[in-house]
């Protein structure tokens, strides 16, 4: 087993077994830029405003746009994230049975109309067979998954990120034309920080 020399070593170019590196896909690989320490960063950004929801920040880098602001250097932040699982209701192996036979009958559909095309005969009867196989498939599955959870999980869900802010960033050398810009909107923001 061969170690570098050093424990914090990285490949840089010119250096010894360099040049034999096996090409990839996409050809030869190409030495890695920076230090190998991540990204570099960006320009220095300065926060315009800060907004209590997702559309009045949209609203901000809208009225920018059509006020001929260079969007591509603005980015909108949210902060304080939130993961939110709703209940959308309790899950039962009847109910998930349902929910499996209608899975299975789209798969069902699908699989019927692809061999319906290539049918001389009654294509209509080939797309009905395929959807009730699937559906009565995706239900047999959909109530042994459910079953073999054992209770742990009667409840469905839905997960969803939630921010308690949205900041509006700019790079900072734009900053005084967007604050000029938004100075005219007549929509004020919490706060403008830098960053």
């Amino acid at each position: 087993m061969t170690r570098p020399s050093t424990p914090t070593a990285a490949w840089q170019p010119g250096m010894p077994g360099g040049d034999n590196l096996p090409s990839g896909p996409a050809g030869r690989p190409a030495a890695p830029s920076g230090d190998g320490h991540g990204p570099q960063p960006g320009p220095p950004t300065v926060t315009i405003g800060s907004y209590p929801d997702y559309p009045s920040a949209q609203r901000v880098v809208d009225y920018l746009a059509d006020n001929r602001f260079p969007v591509e250097r603005t980015a909108i932040v949210g902060t304080n994230l939130t993961l939110v699982e709703t209940v959308m209701g309790r899950m039962s192996t009847g109910r998930a049975a349902l929910v499996g036979a209608g899975t299975g009958a789209w798969f069902g559909l699908f699989i019927g109309l692809l061999f319906g095309i290539f049918t001389a005969g009654n294509w209509v009867a080939v797309i009905l067979v395929g959807l009730v196989i699937g559906a009565i498939w995706g239900a047999v599955f959909g109530a042994v998954a459910h079953a073999m959870t054992g209770g742990q999980r009667d409840f469905t869900s839905a997960s969803s990120l939630r921010a308690g802010q949205y900041a509006v960033i700019v790079d900072a050398d734009v900053a005084d034309q967007a604050r000029q810009l938004l100075g005219r909107m007549h929509l004020t923001p919490t706060g403008a920080t830098a960053r």
